[in-house]
């Protein structure tokens, strides 16, 4: 497996008598086989936890529908890949210890005999569904699909959030999935986040086995991991001061930068075959003689489990600009698309955090432009989610908690019209 790498800015010239221009490089990978084809075919065994809330507001369809979609899943793994499963209500245990599938029968009927009852206490099961991950680690991919239909009411959330981190350090990749409208956004999305995965949102019991099963496809393409961008910056470039990068694709997330020397270093983790990693950095060039000009190089360093490799490292791409004195602007149409969808997010976060101060005509406002935004993107669902709750807030009602999760959802990533 290599890593297939891609740049573009938004506007590939600069005009040459301009002190400072801001421009945006969209970075865009992927794993690719030797072939240099990406055939969706995994390349290491699969070390999955599946960390599944039992509680008693989990009683009759839901919990039977989680246990279906469990089952799927088990049914799905190859021989090889490793399952464990940590039960919780207001304490964790360990269902089924981190083992070999050998035989995916007795795996299910364990899942089985789950029973609603009692509270809910993320953090102790995220911690031994981590514990779990760690035992069979090496040589395979590690994954967490983390389900709850609660607030975390027994628990520490800023715990939560740790974990998450510490999950993401052991190179353990944590999903998410929210089941009904009564789960934490802020919560869940914070843990899928900090731990390099995906957040999902299973509004219905019926829609359980189908939401399990997209996410393992997605994951089954997984086939590098621990991917950091690694950004040298030429002299008179530097990044955006606040928010200077964030990933849009396959959701929006606002990505943390750590500094290794001169080096600006990005964790974008695991790499898909099926599936691009789009990153957009903000940057500021300073004024710049006429010609082609390196405003900055930038290379991929990752692990390919298959082989036990770490640390190994991509080409090293420069990234150019024309300076030129008889500026025209020409903007890509691609990076333009980009730009969007962090828009989108950004100005639903806005409306949020307005919401949250009680100023609701505020957040009708930007929850406005978050419509107009994923309209001009040709996101019509997200439109439509997003123009529904900037309506029910200027006729001055209440947004439900199902319009909440489906507003936090469609501003981080395109929703697919329903089948």
């Amino acid at each position: 497996m290599n890593v297939s790498l891609s740049l573009a800015l938004n506007d590939d010239q600069l005009d040459a008598s301009q002190d400072t221009q801001q421009r945006q490089l969209s970075i865009a990978v992927s794993a690719v086989s030797d072939t240099g084809l990406g055939d969706g075919t995994r390349n290491a065994p699969l070390n999955l936890c599946l960390i599944l809330d039992h509680s008693g507001s989990m009683t009759g369809r839901p919990l039977v529908t989680v246990k279906e979609a469990a089952q799927s899943i088990v049914d799905r793994l190859s021989p090889g890949d490793r399952i464990s499963v940590v039960a919780f209500d207001h304490h964790a245990k360990v269902l089924i210890p981190n083992q070999t599938v050998e035989d995916p029968e007795q795996i299910k009927a364990l899942i089985q005999r789950l029973e609603p009852k009692g509270g809910t206490a993320i953090d102790d099961a995220m911690k031994l569904g981590i514990e779990e991950l760690a035992v069979g680690k090496l040589g395979t991919i590690s994954q967490a699909f983390l389900l709850t239909d609660g607030e975390n009411e027994h628990g520490d959330n800023q715990r939560c959030q740790q974990f998450a981190e510490l999950a993401a350090s052991y190179n353990i990749t944590l999903n998410t999935l929210g089941f009904g409208s009564h789960w934490n956004e802020n919560v869940l999305e914070g843990i899928a986040d900090a731990g390099g995965g995906s957040l999902s949102f299973i509004e219905k019991p019926e829609n359980a086995v189908d939401v399990f099963n997209a996410l393992f496809t997605r994951i089954e393409t997984v086939s590098l991991t621990n991917a950091h961008f690694l950004m040298a910056l030429s002299p008179g470039v530097r990044l955006a001061n606040l928010k200077p990068v964030a990933q849009v694709t396959p959701e929006t997330v606002e990505l943390p930068i750590t500094q290794e020397g001169e080096l600006a270093v990005v964790r974008i983790g695991d790499l898909m075959t099926q599936m691009q990693r789009t990153v957009l950095a903000n940057l500021y060039i300073e004024q710049l003689p006429p010609g082609r000009q390196t405003i900055a190089t930038l290379q991929v360093r990752y692990d390919n489990p298959a082989f036990g490799k770490t640390e190994l490292l991509s080409e090293n791409i420069p990234v150019e600009i024309t300076v030129t004195d008889h500026y025209q602007p020409a903007p890509n149409p691609e990076v333009q698309q980009n730009i969007l969808a962090l828009a989108k997010y950004r100005q639903t976060q806005i409306a949020e955090t307005k919401l949250q101060e009680g100023d609701r005509a505020g957040a009708a406002t930007m929850l406005q432009m978050a419509a107009n935004t994923a309209l001009q993107m040709g996101d019509e669902n997200a439109a439509t989610i997003l123009q529904g709750s900037a309506t029910r807030l200027q006729k001055g009602e209440a947004l439900s908690e199902r319009d909440r999760k489906k507003t936090r959802i469609v501003s981080k990533t395109t929703l697919q019209a329903p089948s």
